[in-house]
């Protein structure tokens, strides 16, 4: 997975050039799958900024592996870090690379 990172103005002021367009496609591919968009979403509201994987399966209904398997994901494209304490991981939203995805559908308004 390509790691997110600045790449281009946003979709509606000038068009995008084919290499920005596969690397936007994917971070919002990877926020296509309901679960993901939605750990994301714990993790970025979670008080303090980050949480413990052990936390997430309950949220989100789902199997610690499979949680584990959607965080993997995430951190693959870059939008969340990892960092391991123990035997647990712990996640907090990487807020640059969000905002790329963010950018990139910002409307501007041109006179």
């Amino acid at each position: 997975m390509e790691i997110l990172e600045e790449c281009c103005s946003p979709l509606l002021v000038d068009p995008i050039s084919p290499t920005d367009a596969d690397t936007l496609a994917a971070g919002f591919k990877v926020l296509s799958d309901p679960v993901r968009l939605r750990l994301l979403s714990l993790i970025a509201n979670t008080p303090g900024g980050e949480v413990c994987a052990c936390d997430l399966s309950e949220p989100v209904g789902r199997s610690q592996p499979t949680v584990s398997h959607h965080l993997s994901i995430l951190a693959g494209a870059g939008l969340v870090e990892r960092e391991q304490r123990g035997k647990w991981a712990w996640y907090k939203v990487v807020p640059e690379r969000v905002e790329v995805l963010r950018d990139a559908l910002s409307v501007t308004v041109l006179d």
